[in-house]
């Protein structure tokens, strides 16, 4: 059977006709403030790097130390012969800094969630997941072999009734701590109390919260009064605040044991590179010690907010570094995000599939890099498009 077989043409044209076809754009520098394209400088507003920590001259410094020590792959998978004393240290630092007894190394955050959820839930169990998960843990609870059924976003109401009509012999609760396209957070502690009424385990992903919020960045948990019981499978991502690559999941010895054993993306993938574990630790010392930059980082979100909302955008209900522009239409998305890209400012539009249809957007994400003339300058463009009808 060839390809033709399966309406690969058609189907991107398909994607193309409706304005939702994706491809990368290549970049010439380093994560920042400005990203070089094609010799263009362009303010940046859509990385994920919040802390400004990607290029961080002290990660830097660890990363070619290491790579000096322990060269550049890390060879196999943590069981066989590639778990260095770099990782054991990043595992138990993160495990202290999450209030957790241990912590387990993944190699990106989508294989975290397919692995904790197909490892805990197994035919005859239950997941409850929110609407607006992120993709990898929707996969999650779709490819294990547990029911799964989806709640309302946010719906405390919808998710108890799915509580009590469920027979299932495990309940598992699924939830991000921070939603990547709305930028808005979960009621943990609503959560937590449905889970512990119900018997359930509630399993939380603060990649976008993880360093962020909270008084010393331990994330979405901290900053809402949750303890370790409350959430006892965390899992998070390193390359978003911390600036690094990967993630982790922490929690009690016994679970963080059983992953080892019973987490396939785990157990069959590369280890990530050792230089990149000990440039992470760095970031991680940095999240601790500095505390200006989410000091910074808040003042930005506010002023945006406020001078966002005095020139009548229709931002989304968001405290996060995450701050999305609702447009509606994709044609009004892709619009605006040229329109700025014009002016010197990379946005990116957000369309369906990410998004559900007519809830295209431009996602604005604010970084501690970020100074309050960038701010300034981005809302100045905005006011002069608002006021030539986009």
């Amino acid at each position: 059977m060839s390809l033709q077989a399966f309406r690969l043409d058609e189907k991107l044209a398909e994607r193309r006709l409706q304005q939702r076809l994706r491809q990368s754009k290549t970049h010439d520098s380093a994560q920042g403030v400005w990203l070089v394209r094609d010799g263009r400088r362009f303010r940046n507003f859509s990385s994920n790097d919040y802390l400004g920590l990607a290029a961080h001259p002290q990660v830097q410094a660890a990363l070619v130390d290491a790579a000096g020590r322990y060269g550049v792959g890390s060879g196999a998978a943590h069981l066989v012969c590639g778990h260095t004393r770099e990782h054991q240290a990043l595992e138990e630092e993160l495990a202290a800094f999450t209030g957790r007894e241990a912590a387990l190394l993944f190699s990106t955050g989508y294989m975290a969630n397919l692995g904790l959820i197909q490892a805990l839930a197994g035919r005859g169990d239950a997941v409850f997941e929110d609407r607006l998960n992120h993709a990898s843990l929707l996969d999650g609870g779709l490819t294990s072999a547990a029911r799964f059924q989806r709640y309302r976003h946010n719906d405390l109401a919808h998710l108890r009734t799915l509580l009590e009509t469920t027979d299932a012999n495990a309940r598992l609760l699924v939830t991000d701590a921070v939603f990547s396209m709305d930028g808005d957070q979960a009621p943990l502690p609503g959560l937590a109390a449905l889970a512990r009424e119900h018997q359930a385990a509630l399993m939380v992903d603060d990649a976008h919260g993880f360093g962020v919020l909270g008084p010393q960045g331990q994330g979405a948990p901290a900053a809402s009064g949750c303890s370790a019981d409350d959430i006892p499978v965390y899992m998070a991502t390193l390359g978003k605040a911390l600036g690094t690559f990967g993630a982790f999941v922490a929690g009690s010895r016994t679970l963080i044991d059983y992953l080892t054993n019973f987490a396939r993306p785990f157990i069959y993938t590369t280890a990530m590179p050792p230089a990149l574990a000990a440039a992470t630790r760095q970031s991680l010392r940095l999240v601790q010690a500095e505390t200006w930059r989410r000091e910074h980082l808040q003042q930005l979100i506010r002023r945006f907010r406020r001078e966002a909302l005095a020139q009548g955008w229709p931002l989304m209900p968001s405290e996060t570094a995450i701050q999305p522009l609702l447009l509606g239409e994709e044609s009004r998305a892709l619009a605006l995000s040229a329109a700025l890209e014009k002016r010197g400012f990379w946005v990116t539009a957000i369309r369906p599939p990410t998004v559900p249809v007519g809830q295209s957007r431009l996602r604005i994400t604010l970084t501690a890099s970020h100074n309050h003339d960038d701010v300034d300058a981005l809302l100045a463009a905005l006011s002069e498009l608002r006021e030539s009808g986009l």
